[in-house]
């Protein structure tokens, strides 16, 4: 797959556990499913929806592995693999390549908090070493490190690193990586809010948490933005607002997997320090899902 290809509706996926809080193959299995039935372009694993860094590096694999043999060929399969440490960064992401998968996120190293040459040097050495195209991952509401415009310019430079995933929600610095890149090089927007806003500055679509939950909604209204269809990508985005709101009340994925688990498509189970969301936030999150039109079943979390 060449990551020039690779645009559209991205869901970064929850990954169930069981009450046990091992990993629930049989609900990821279905998860994926639940997916591509409702018309994503790609599934993004074992990212920070996906709780990847409460599990081992077995247990990424796992994960990876299964969503693969799930997509079947289906929708490309993105791997998350990033951290603060770059040799073990890219130890995971030559494991991810042995699986199959299409493609890595790489989100920026975090605690240890590199310089903007640090940034560099550290996605320069991934790209070297990487067979897989890579898409850089800048959430700095949860790194504590901002990577900016001028050294994603440096970057797309690179062989391989060829799209990043935007979550500063800043979208004046969003629109200056825009103006500082080629069309070779894509944009995702890294909140569902912002969907529309980034592909109005020439973005190619999302990576997205709502879509666990309503992928046809999601995937509808992301080709709509990304199409130039902005009369029907803002009436839909419009109705879908409250519900990408809500899925924020709480730090995700707690929201996510709550909604999830009143569908019934997979357990309420956390691994700490995440736990269970709190019962006034549950009844509000509810509440939007409902007047969203979402079935939902009454459920209490697995490991409350």
């Amino acid at each position: 797959m060449g990551l020039n290809q690779l645009r559209g509706c991205g869901t970064a996926i929850v990954t169930p556990f069981a009450r046990d809080e091992r990993i629930d193959e049989a609900a990821l299995r279905r998860l994926v499913e639940f997916q591509i039935e409702g018309g994503v372009d790609f599934i993004v694993a074992c990212g920070t929806t996906g709780e990847s860094v409460t599990m081992t590096a077995e247990e990424n694999a796992r994960v990876v592995e299964i969503a693969i043999d799930a997509a079947a060929g289906r929708a490309s399969v993105v791997a998350g693999a990033g951290g603060y440490n770059t040799r073990e960064v890219i130890e995971r992401i030559e494991r991810f390549a042995e699986l199959g998968a299409d493609a890595i996120l790489s989100v920026t190293p975090y605690y240890n908090k590199p310089t903007q040459e640090g940034l560099y040097q550290h996605y320069r050495a991934i790209n070297d070493a990487s067979a897989l195209p890579l898409i850089l991952y800048n959430v700095p509401g949860r790194t504590g490190c901002n990577m900016e415009p001028s050294t994603v310019a440096r970057l797309a430079e690179l062989e391989r690193i060829s799209a990043i995933k935007e979550a500063s929600g800043n979208i004046t610095q969003i629109a200056e990586i825009a103006s500082l890149v080629d069309d070779s090089f894509g944009i995702f927007a890294g909140d569902d809010t912002v969907v529309l806003p980034v592909a109005a500055l020439g973005g190619v679509g999302v990576i997205s948490v709502a879509s666990n939950l309503l992928p046809d909604r999601v995937s509808a209204l992301t080709h709509a933005c990304i199409e130039g269809r902005f009369d029907e990508a803002r009436r839909l985005n419009a109705a879908l607002i409250p519900v990408f709101k809500a899925l924020f009340i709480e730090s995700n994925p707690i929201p996510v997997k709550a909604a999830l688990a009143m569908t019934g498509m997979c357990e309420e189970v956390y691994r700490l320090p995440l736990v269970p969301m709190s019962e006034a936030n549950r009844t509000r999150l509810r509440g939007v899902l409902v007047e969203a039109g979402v079935a939902v079943e009454a459920a209490l979390p697995a490991n409350a």
